[in-house]
């Protein structure tokens, strides 16, 4: 399957739900959930996703040598609300600083959706959200030269090194439901670092789990299978 109409199913089935009013086969899921969650229930299920996107992204992009997973809980609340929480790991090896990096570690996010449609929508929707996110790895950077003032002087390295980073992140994406609480979707994420020095003067890593490449801002796309219990 060409890889744009993995972005825009989920679309195109959320448009097609919402002009069918949600009709035929998702008449007898809802009519369950709302059973087992009343409408005037402020708890209304909570849902495990895994992403895919990343770890294929990686694989063509960097042939490996990156390697990013994470997996998201949101619990739905008052049929809008989506507190989440993101949850993942990452190794990756680069070039750095003119020498070598090699790093590895783990990175949470916490945040709120909030379904950009009417109160009262099905679990498809077109979400907005916001994260707070941070990552602590070990890593290493070795064969970092040094300059004098017109030729190189040698080489250092910086071996077990640790980092917190932390950053914000402005989401938006969709969710739908494809079949019996199984849902898939994608986010699309613009991520600002708050941690840009170190005021030690150490060594920064070249890639931080869960954010990418150091840079002031980045972008970033997730694209989850998930279950809704």
């Amino acid at each position: 399957m060409n890889s744009r109409l993995w972005f825009i199913l989920p679309l195109l089935l959320l448009a097609l739900r919402a002009s069918a009013g949600e009709r035929a086969d998702n008449h007898a899921s809802e009519d369950k959930q709302s059973k087992q969650y009343p409408d005037t229930a402020i708890f209304q299920g909570m849902s495990i996703k895994l992403d895919i996107a990343m770890p294929i992204l990686e694989l063509a992009r960097s042939k490996g040598k990156v390697q990013d997973y994470e997996m998201a809980l949101n619990v739905r609340l008052a049929k809008r609300f989506y507190p989440t929480l993101e949850l993942g790991y990452a190794i990756a090896e680069t070039s750095a600083d003119g020498g070598f990096y090699g790093g590895q570690g783990g990175f949470a996010r916490l945040g709120m959706d909030l379904s950009a449609l009417k109160k009262g929508a099905s679990e498809n929707c077109l979400m907005v959200g916001l994260r707070f996110a941070g990552a602590y790895q070990r890593f290493q950077i070795t064969d970092v030269p040094i300059y004098g003032d017109y030729w190189p002087m040698g080489k250092v390295d910086y071996f077990n090194q640790r980092k917190f980073d932390c950053w914000g992140e402005i989401v938006a994406g969709c969710q739908v439901q494809i079949w019996k609480g199984f849902q898939m979707g994608w986010y699309i994420r613009m991520k600002l670092l708050f941690t840009r020095t170190d005021k030690h003067g150490d060594a920064l890593p070249a890639y931080l789990p869960g954010f990418g490449y150091r840079n002031d801002t980045n972008w970033g796309i997730n694209y989850f299978l998930g279950y809704k219990f």
